[in-house]
């Protein structure tokens, strides 16, 4: 729950900050963003098949 509290939080952030920065900044923080959840997932995926 504490994790989707924080995810909420950063995305405000995120979102906020996305109205004030030029548009080829916000694409290149979303893609960093979406590699780092992308990262996760297969991580997440693979350690739930080990155990």
């Amino acid at each position: 729950m504490l994790v989707l509290v924080a995810a909420l939080l950063l995305l405000g952030i995120l979102l906020g900050t996305a109205a004030h920065i030029p548009l080829p900044l916000t694409l290149a923080a979303a893609a960093v963003i979406g590699c780092w959840l992308l990262i996760f997932a297969v991580r997440e995926r693979t350690s739930r098949r080990t155990h």
